[in-house]
Parts: C-alpha cells; structure tokens; sequence
C-alpha cells in the first residue's frame, strides 16, 4: 500500500490560556484568522563531536540540542480581524503570565490524528511592509518557550 500525499487545505493555527498552570488544555482553543503559513518546527540537532585519541580515521558524535532558532514567524493576511484577534491573544498572555499560566498553541492538520503543541510568548504586532498592487500580509511572532510535541488533536 502506498502512502497518499496530504493537502496543507484546511491547517489551523489555535491557542488556549492554561486553567491549571501547568497543563496542557484540552478543549476551549481559540483559531487565530488569516494564517497562511507556519514555520518548520524540525530543525536538525547539532552534533556533538566526541572523538578520542583511539580514533584513526574518523571522527564520531552525539546528538545535540536542536534549536528552532528564536521566535517563530507565522505568515497571515493582515486584516480587521486579524490585527483584533492577535491583540486579543497578546492580552491574554500577559493576564496568563501574570497569574503563572501559559498559553499552548496548536497546529491542526485535518487529515492527521495529531497536533502538535508547544507553550509560546506572542509578540505584540508591528506595521507590516507594504507595496503598490500587493496583498497585505504581516508576520506574528511567537517565541517557543517549550519543545514542541505531538499529542492528541483537540476537538
């Protein structure tokens, strides 16, 4: 049996503020409008050379850290509903930090059984370049503050 290609159609980029600092929501996640494109979230590990003096010929490794490189950009349309989603977002991860909770962001692909999950800082959002007969786009930036991981999907 071979394997079918998937469609990126329909990917949603979601968020909940923890109830219980902590763990992971289940339910309540709120989608952010407009998103066009997520970032890659598999970077390589680095490589840890670990080689000693017995080696002749080759040098050997380990499997480092991987690095996801900062904060993350995810590409939207900018809109009225965007810019008062994203600020509605923002908010709530000021009121979450204040009170020692996270916000969990989910990326939600329709055809597979899982999402993937990590707790992030969104950064509040500036004036995006603009240009003569173009569409207006901006980046929203989240920074991870967790590695990312496969879990269950929500609802």
């Amino acid at each position: 049996m071979s394997a079918i290609a998937m469609s990126t159609a329909g990917v949603t980029v979601n968020y909940a503020v923890e109830a219980t600092a902590g763990t992971r929501p289940t339910t309540g996640y709120i989608k952010i409008p407009s998103i066009k494109s997520v970032p890659e979230m598999n970077p390589s590990p680095e490589t840890l050379e670990t080689t000693d003096l017995s080696q002749t010929e080759f040098k050997t490794y380990v499997e480092g850290l991987k690095d996801l490189g900062g904060a993350l950009a995810f590409l939207a349309n900018f809109t009225t509903e965007l810019e008062e989603a994203w600020t509605t977002l923002v908010e709530a991860y000021k009121t979450a930090k204040a009170s020692g909770k996270a916000v969990w962001f989910e990326i939600k692909h329709p055809g597979l059984e899982k999402s993937v999950f990590f707790t992030g800082q969104p950064s509040a959002m500036g004036l995006p370049a603009m240009a003569v007969n173009s569409v207006l786009e901006t980046n929203l930036y989240i920074t991870p503050t967790n590695a990312p991981t496969w879990q269950a999907k929500t609802e």
